[in-house]
């Protein structure tokens, strides 16, 4: 299953990029800036998907696993007064969310969509219950430019001068990539989802692999959730994520639940965004803000069309395993 359609659509963005920048490099720079910290929690969040889909685990609770770490990271930097030790609470809430999921959904064999649904359920609920307001962060997250190659035109200020959240999201995919085609784990993990029988005879054990494949995909969904709270917004309002979680899990299906092409399609949803902002901003076009929130769920639908049965999941996704 080879991401194609995001490896062109990646070949198409950065023609386009080349371009304008010649045409206006300031202007390029801004939306190009804008489109990759937009296009961070996507990474993170499809990451999420790919792990849990290729070891035969739906996960629709990313959305929720987001929200609860947002909460849970901007509460405890703001309580703490430590952007470290709130970040690090950020991404355990995510592990254990995403342990709540696999206790569901593996443990208990329950419907795997029912149990990422009531993770949904559960951080909307708990989120507004206890949200208060009036709490703010103890700073900033410190952005690191790179020496030297944060020099480059056009690339160097754009993918070389950010904050650490964002030069995890870039090196997390070719990480995972690597692990899952290169590796033992990768091996054992995609045998699970296509075909868990065969691995179980082999010696591999199902669950036990997609329970802590599900618990530590959460950490990723949780590193999401503190970047939105903690570095992109610097504060925490109900409804936080907005969707972001259900957009990742399109992503990761364009991408071909490969790491490298659903990296390409979360730069894709960022640049769009990027460009719609930066036009309304220069006044080129009147375009509503309803308009510019509404970007990403049209394209959502449209992309899922466009790959809608051309490429396939792994086999055994959704499937509780039972043993003959």
């Amino acid at each position: 299953m080879r991401p194609r359609y995001a490896y062109g659509l990646a070949t198409i963005i950065g023609i386009a990029i080349v371009v304008c920048f010649f045409l206006d490099e300031v202007r390029t720079v801004s939306v190009l800036s804008f489109s990759l910290r937009y296009a961070v929690p996507l990474i993170l969040a499809a990451m999420v998907g790919i792990i849990c889909e290729r070891s035969g685990v739906i996960n629709i609770g990313i959305e929720g696993q987001m929200l609860m770490s947002a909460f849970a990271g901007f509460f405890g930097a703001a309580v703490t007064g430590n952007l470290i030790l709130g970040t690090l609470i950020g991404i355990g809430t995510g592990m254990i969310m995403g342990a709540f999921l696999a206790t569901g959904a593996v443990t208990w064999k329950m419907d795997q969509i029912i149990a990422g649904t009531v993770i949904n359920i559960l951080a909307v609920g708990l989120t507004s219950f206890f949200y208060a307001q009036g709490q703010v962060l103890p700073g900033n997250t410190p952005i690191v430019a790179i020496p030297v190659l944060s020099d480059i035109p056009l690339i160097g200020p754009v993918l070389f001068n950010n904050g650490l959240f964002t030069y995890a999201a870039l090196i997390i995919p070719l990480v995972l990539w690597v692990l899952l085609f290169k590796t033992r784990w990768g091996l054992r993990t995609r045998a699970v989802g296509e075909k868990p029988s065969a691995a179980d005879t082999s010696g591999v054990g199902v669950d036990p692999m997609r329970f802590w494949n599900v618990t530590i995909a959460g950490a990723l969904a949780g590193m999401a959730g503190a970047y939105l709270a903690i570095e992109a917004a610097g504060t925490f309002e109900r409804g936080f994520t907005a969707g972001r979680g259900f957009t990742a899990l399109a992503i990761m299906i364009f991408g071909a639940w490969n790491p490298i092409g659903a990296l390409a399609a979360a730069f894709f949803f960022g640049l769009t965004q990027g460009l719609a902002s930066q036009l309304q901003a220069d006044e080129v076009v009147a375009i509503p803000q309803q308009f510019i929130n509404m970007l990403p769920y049209v394209l959502t639908i449209v992309l899922l069309a466009i790959v809608s049965g051309r490429i396939k999941p792994p086999a055994a996704v959704g499937r509780p395993y039972e043993k003959d």
